[in-house]
């Protein structure tokens, strides 16, 4: 209780309510801060009093002053003087006018009147001769007359400035403002036009000259805010459509406003001190940056000025010393430059594209002619120099590329349609809604840029780069931009562009750009050149053609990894486990990530080989290159594989141009150990437009050289040959990141997973079939934990197939299971007399199912799939098949079945045309892949692309005729097609349409069909391990024949037969005997598939079995006796042929033919 009370003070006697010291302190403080708030308001109050009896008094002084002095104007007799004018006009009419008008941004009628009075006495004393009457002879007078003078003048600049800003016909009285402005204008004009000056004689003309240029260069500051005012006023002007541009010619008040105004912008330049020195180059505040800051920055510029206003600002006098300011202070200015996008004088095309962007398109526009000039059209500006040019385009295009970056806006990459199947049930890319404002002013300024997607403007800055000249200039004092104009600046300038266009055009996005820089001649070589002098130092390095002879002669044999892979299987391996689990989260323990590949190790020469191929400065992808070469990479990358879209084969390889065979190796070498380690360091997002670029053109050459061969295979796996993970690594982190990525985001996910996505090709065909067959037992494993497989035979699917109606039977009891076809299938067979057939599936007869089936609906003569006229005889969806019931429906069936039989592992004997598989990988076809579809209108189409006379004289048009059923339909290649002919300028049009409709529209409903039901049993992911040919060999299997030896290696023996039994002997001494289609009938007999598995009989599960059938037949069988009668029989859910004890070759040779030409499974058991 004391304790309590020692902290508590009693101010108010013993019947007051104590109170603690705490809230004692903060009750004071709290009327402290009242009392002191209250203080505050009182003083706030009576300054808002004082400020607006301020604003009262000085209204009514200003109103009284103004009634004043329009009684002084209106009564005056005509007569002035200089100092009349300065004291009884000018002084009263400046006050109120600020009081009344400028201060507050508004314009009434009485003060437009007033306005009007003042300038015309003004102009009318300074047109006067008599120096006592001209209101300019105060400028040379007395020392207080000239303070006043100057005052006064300022003022009246001010005045015109905030008219001229304000000038917009649009608003109420918009028309007397427009009077008013163009007669302050006029004034203007003169008061800074020593030659309007009538009262100067030759004694004070040096004095006058003087003052005038001081007039000028406070006009020009940054002070004045001429700039700032007359890009207002421009912005407000209206653009011209195209068509009006070249016939409208302005006479009016706005002409008169709008020339005036451009002719003061242009006048601190003309001064006569206006020197551009280095201190003048240095002050932001200058004319040249103020110039640079708030005109060239304005919305379409010079849409907006008259032609011939345009031709003064294009004037040497004019840009160059704005190209070097803005070349001298660029971080000053494009600060300032980004500001401007804030202020409140922009329209809604800052919104779109900022202030730099602007001032990006007028520098192009200005520097560069158009059909609208009348000086020099068509052309570069002469009197300019290049380099000022080029070095600002590239200064503003990278801030305008930062700007769009950090707003989000993405690259347009695709610059041809893709063809893919995995959005069949959607249109052909993804259109994007915009608004409609704003897609137009995106069009508007792609416009803009146009000048530079023309041939001259590139031919013109390569020829200057080819001289020793430097560029012109009176700075001296900054030898940093005398340097000359060379092929790195040029190649920054376009790679900016084009990155630019995929951004902001909204139709064909770069293919302005990369057409014209494609099709100049030379420029791709000269790019080459500079390339590969800096990637390949030592040209001796690679001798393509030997290496090419050499690597064909090793491609004969099975690529299955050197001994540093196999170390690294072994021991590296650790590495990529540890990789695994962090990824899955899995424990080590259980978990085997040996490598299976097997085969002999690859010959040292094998291994020098491919580091021949290796490029040592793009080891470590676009992270460790410098600036310049990955900018010269991703110009050169984006304009070859444009060209690649249009160069045939009878250029690439016959011609060999643009490139040598040899030089094309080189390219692919240098463009997949780029795009390899990119992947593999996972440096794409940081370099994402050059490896965009560097994986498309990638994939263009590899696709041409997987059409018709010119590297060596080693060239493609040359990348990966050290650093590779081993296969389950690969296949297990591929899929955990893919599981949660989509796949279009590949280049996003971790290094492993892309590489495996973008670049699968760096891995050996048998390694990636591998990797497929891991894919599969993931995908089982997966299925089986989520309870889909319970055990043997669970959940399989029972069906009945008659022999004669094998394809109507599958289809109506499979076709509606989806991916329920990855259960196992159980067929029961019923002969062709109506007879079940023996025996139990144990997956022997789905196999033969399968090939059953896929033989019969492959067929041409069911109708769903024809054969290409090549000598291949490839598959490909017959065109009328649309017409046959159920057929669309049929062949999504037939994806399918093509899906659980890649699922399964089980062989078919049918391959694919490759532009049918293309479609299947998502990709799309070019012109030169229609040889391997119709070589006789491939040979049609190169001769009307190669054609030297007029086109016409052949009698084309853009249509087609397909027959069907006996009918002939006309299909347009275009809309209105059949009106348009074929000539000169438009033959590559009608030769690629052409190509594009039989490659890509007419193949794609079924494709898309086809694809639909292969991939309800097969990741898309998993099918982009391959290109065409490696998936016809993945679903065909490998050689048209079958290894005895391996076959012989790999096969068991039951029954009582052994290696080195007579039988046994006879048998592969019969095989041997066989013909090549003999033998895939023997191994279609037992294994119920006519190919070898595509890695080998070791790969085959159950194993090649050959079971003892013991048969009673005399010794004297082996000597010409009696031999057993007794025919073989296969077990096809074994793998197992029961072969009798046949005495003599002879009789073991016949029976087995006899048996494997009888096309049955159990019952010649």
């Amino acid at each position: 209780m004391d304790e309590l009370r020692k902290h508590q003070v009693s101010l108010r006697g013993a019947s007051a309510r104590e109170i603690s010291r705490d809230a004692l302190l903060e009750k004071v403080s709290h009327e402290r801060e009242l009392r002191s708030y209250a203080r505050r308001a009182t003083a706030a109050a009576i300054f808002a009093q004082r400020v607006w009896r301020r604003y009262i008094v000085t209204k009514k002084v200003a109103l009284q002053l103004q009634e004043e002095w329009e009684n002084m104007v209106y009564r005056h007799d005509g007569s002035i003087t200089a100092s009349w004018v300065s004291s009884r006009l000018l002084r009263p009419f400046l006050f109120f006018i600020a009081c009344l008008s400028t201060k507050h941004g508004k314009i009434c009628t009485r003060d437009v009147n007033c306005m009007q009075a003042c300038f015309k006495i003004m102009l009318e004393s300074i047109n006067s001769a008599d120096s006592r009457q001209n209101f300019c002879s105060l400028a040379l007078g007395t020392l207080e007359e000239r303070r006043i003078w100057t005052y006064q003048s300022k003022k009246l600049i001010f005045l015109c400035l905030f008219l001229l800003a304000e000038c917009d016909k649009s608003h109420a009285g918009g028309q007397d403002i427009l009077l008013i402005t163009a007669l302050a204008m006029r004034f203007l004009v003169v008061l800074t036009d020593l030659k309007g000056w009538k009262s100067i004689t030759n004694n004070s003309l040096k004095d006058a000259d003087a003052t005038v240029n001081d007039l000028v260069g406070f006009m020009g500051s940054c002070e004045s805010g001429l700039y700032i005012s007359i890009r207002r006023y421009i912005n407000k002007l209206d653009i011209p459509v195209i068509s009006q541009a070249k016939t409208m010619v302005q006479t009016d008040d706005k002409f008169l406003i709008t020339t005036t105004a451009v002719t003061l912008a242009l006048r601190p330049f003309h001064a006569t001190n206006f020197q551009l020195t280095g201190l003048d180059l240095l002050d932001m505040h200058s004319a040249a940056g103020q110039y640079c800051l708030f005109l060239l920055t304005i919305p379409m510029l010079t849409q907006r000025l008259p032609a011939v206003l345009v031709s003064a600002l294009k004037h040497k006098s004019i840009l160059s010393p704005c190209l070097q300011t803005l070349l001298i202070l660029r971080d000053n200015i494009l600060k300032e430059i980004s500001q401007i996008d804030h202020l409140k004088i922009e329209q809604h095309s800052s919104k779109v594209i900022p202030a730099v962007g602007w001032a990006l398109s007028n520098i192009i526009c200005l520097f560069t002619g158009s059909e609208n000039d009348f000086l020099d059209p068509g052309g570069l500006n002469q009197s300019l120099d290049y380099a000022f040019y080029v070095h600002v385009v590239i200064i503003l295009a990278e801030s305008l590329l930062s700007w769009l970056d950090n707003s989000g806006w993405p690259e347009k990459e695709n610059q041809f349609p893709q063809v893919n199947a995995e959005t069949s049930a959607e249109p052909v890319g993804k259109v994007s809604y915009e608004n409609e404002t704003i897609r137009t002013l995106k069009m508007s300024y792609v416009d803009l840029l146009s000048p530079v997607c023309q041939q001259w403007h590139l031919s013109k800055l390569l020829s200057i780069s080819k001289t020793a000249a430097y560029v012109h200039t009176d700075d001296a004092q900054n030898p940093k931009y005398l340097r000359k104009l060379e092929l790195l600046d040029i190649a920054y300038f376009y790679s900016y562009i084009l990155r630019i266009f995929s951004i902001l055009n909204p139709t064909h996005g770069p293919l302005p750009v990369l057409n014209m820089l494609s099709f100049t001649p030379g420029y791709l070589v000269t790019l080459w050149e500079a390339l590969e002098s800096l990637l390949f130092p030592r040209k001796g390095d690679i001798c393509a053609d030997h290496d090419f002879s050499t690597s064909k002669i090793l491609g004969n044999k099975k690529v299955r990894g050197d001994k540093k892979q196999k170390q690294l299987n072994k021991g590296g391996g650790n590495k990529w486990t540890n990789i695994l689990h962090k990824i899955s989260g899995k424990s080590r323990a259980g978990v085997d990530y040996t490598d299976s590949v097997d085969g002999q190790p690859t010959s040292q020469v094998d291994e020098d080989l491919q580091d021949v191929w290796a490029v040592e400065p793009l080891t470590c992808g676009p992270q460790k290159i410098s600036k310049d070469i990955s900018c010269l990479l991703h110009l050169f990358c984006a304009s070859y594989s444009h060209l690649l879209l249009v160069l045939d084969d009878i250029e690439f390889y016959e011609k060999q141009v643009p490139f040598m065979l040899e030089q094309q190796r080189r390219i692919a070498s240098a463009l997949n150990n780029l795009v390899y380690n990119g992947l593999a360091h996972s440096t794409v997002q940081q370099n994402k437009p050059l490896m965009d670029s560097a994986i498309r053109c990638l994939h263009l050459m590899y696709e041409r050289d997987c059409r018709h061969q010119f590297c060596p295979p080693v060239l493609w796996l040359s990348p990966a040959r050290k650093s590779r993970p081993p296969i389950a690594v690969a296949a297990r982190t591929h899929e955990i990141v893919l599981s949660n990525t989509k796949l279009d985001d590949a280049l996003t996910v971790p290094s492993v997973g892309s590489v495996i996505t973008i670049t699968p090709h760096v891995y050996p065909f048998e390694e990636r079939v591998q990797m497929f067959r891991e894919f599969i037992n993931m995908d089982k494993v997966s299925r089986k934990m989520a309870g889909e497989v319970t055990g043997p035979g669970s959940r399989a699917v029972e069906i009945v197939i008659r022999r004669g109606h094998i394809v109507e039977d599958g289809f109506r009891q499979l076709n509606t299971l989806g991916s329920r076809l990855k259960s196992s299938i159980h067929v029961s067979f019923v002969s062709e007399c109506g007879v079940p057939e023996a025996g139990l599936d144990y997956g022997g007869l789905s196999k033969e199912f399968l090939t059953d089936i896929s033989k019969a609906a492959f067929s041409p003569e069911y109708g769903l799939f024809s054969q290409t006229l090549t000598s291949d005889r490839f598959l490909i969806p017959n065109p009328t098949a649309r017409y046959l019931e159920n057929g669309i429906q049929m062949i999504e069936f037939l994806g399918r079945v093509v899906g659980k039989a890649l699922y399964e592992g089980i062989l078919l004997d049918y391959s694919f045309s490759h532009v049918f598989v293309q479609k299947l990988l998502g990709r799309y076809s070019f012109l030169d892949e229609l040889s391997t579809l119709d070589p006789e209108l491939y040979r049609n189409l190169m001769y009307v692309k190669h054609y030297d006379g007029d086109i016409k004289d052949l009698s084309l048009d853009f249509t087609l005729t397909e027959e069907s059923f006996g009918k002939h339909y006309v299909i347009e290649l275009k809309p209105g097609g059949k009106n348009v002919c074929v000539t000169n300028e438009n033959k590559m049009q009608y030769v690629h349409a052409m190509a594009d409709y039989k490659l890509n529209r007419q193949i794609l409903p079924y494709s898309n069909a086809f694809y639909r039901g292969l991939t309800d049993l097969i990741s898309p992911s998993w099918l982009k391990l391959f290109n065409a040919s490696e998936f016809n060999q993945l679903l065909s299997g490998g050689d048209f024949d079958i290894d005895v030896d391996d076959l012989r290696n790999n096969t068991r023996y039951t029954g009582g037969y052994s290696e080195g039994n007579r039988t046994i002997k006879l048998f592969w001494e019969v095989i041997k005997g066989f013909e090549p289609k003999e033998r895939c009938m023997l191994v279609k007999f037992v294994t119920s598939c006519s190919r070898a598995p595509l890695l080998g009989f070791k790969h085959l599960q159950p194993s090649f079995t050959i079971h003892k059938v013991a048969c009673d037949a005399s010794l004297l069988a082996t000597i010409g006796g009696q031999d057993v009668e007794r025919l073989p029989s296969a077990s096809t859910c074994y793998n197992t042929l029961k072969l009798p004890t046949y005495k003599r070759a002879s009789t073991l040779r016949a029976k087995l033919l006899y048996a494997i030409s009888s096309n049955t499974g159990f019952e010649l058991s």
